[in-house]
Order: structure tokens, then sequence, then C-alpha cells
């Protein structure tokens, strides 16, 4: 057998996390936020579900339970920054999408915004799971419209026609990876 070492148990997520980080948009009463999570995936088929973990604790959260829906946005590399400084500051303390300029759009079908340069966008009803919800900060959703920008995303496929508009992967400390080069099996 090939050497192997030790992950301590607290960092054993890292090893999972490493799916696109999203960027969750919500919104109620007039008042709105945007959040960074990396944890997140989806869930279903038919009808499209996700999951996504939103820490108690959060402003967002307040919002998404108060509202009952969220955009889920794919970032791309060229908006790692403004990642990092959403996912490190809170909405309590000012409005995040005025603070770090984010322009934004309507949602077809919820309250929450789509924000400008993102990859895709996922407009989320929450299926409420008090039980998760409060014991895991798990939140289940339908998505019930989905957006991609086709320079990007196109018959079912991602195809990223240069780096700065590759999907990122926030693997926590401050370190990201960008999507590599897609490849298929036989076909290499």
């Amino acid at each position: 057998m090939h050497q192997a070492v030790a992950v301590p148990l607290i960092k054993s997520y890292l090893l999972l996390n490493h799916g696109p980080v999203t960027l969750v948009a919500s919104a109620h009463g007039g008042v709105r936020n945007v959040m960074a999570a990396s944890w997140a995936m989806p869930l279903d088929f038919d009808p499209p579900k996700v999951a996504v973990v939103i820490d108690a604790g959060t402003h967002s959260r307040k919002l998404i339970e108060a509202s009952g829906e969220f955009v889920l946005a794919i970032p791309a590399r060229h908006q790692a920054a403004m990642v990092e400084a959403v996912g490190n500051s809170s909405g309590r303390d000012h409005d995040k999408f005025a603070h770090h300029g984010l322009v934004t759009h309507p949602a077809s079908l919820v309250g929450a915004p789509l924000i400008e340069g993102c990859l895709a966008w996922l407009e989320c009803k929450v299926m409420p799971r008090p039980d998760n919800e409060a014991r895991h900060d798990l939140f289940l959703a339908e998505v019930v419209a989905a957006w991609a920008d086709p320079a990007v995303f196109s018959a079912g496929r991602w195809h990223f026609p240069d780096a700065a508009r590759n999907s990122i992967h926030y693997v926590a400390g401050g370190q990201f990876f960008a999507t590599g080069e897609p490849f298929q099996v036989g076909r290499e």
C-alpha cells in the first residue's frame, strides 16, 4: 500500500469541500443580503432540489427563514476577492451589495436578487424541515428556476472559454482552486 497521512477529523471536511463555492442571496421586507457558502449540493433531479448549510447565527439565515427562499449563484474566478470579502463580513454591519459594488437583477420567481457576473443562478424555495434546520443548519430547497451564462454553460455542459470565467472552489484559509480542464474518459 502507498503512504497515506492521517487527517485530523476536525479537518476531514476539507477532503470533500472542493465543489464550487456559491453565493447565497436572500431578501425579505426590503432587506437583502449575500453570503458565501461552500456547503451546497444538488439533491434530486425532478423536481430539482438542493441542500445548503446556513449557519443559525448569520443575517442571511434570518432572511431565508422569513422569506422561505434564496438564490444560489455560482461565481467566476474573477470574482474570488469579492467572494472572500462577502464571506468575511456580516450584512448586519452594512449592505454588502452596496459596500462591494455588486450589481443585481431581479430573479424571476423569488425575491432574492441575481448577482451580475456570476456563471449561473438557481432560484430556490425552501422545503421546510425545522428539525434539520435547527439541529444541522441544513436547508432543503426546490429549484424553481435556473439560469446560466451561455458562454460557459450550454447543451447541458460546462465549457470555460477563459480562466477568468472558471468556477471556483473554496477550501478554507483564503485558498481557492479554479475548475480545471475538462476531459471525457476514452477521449483524452
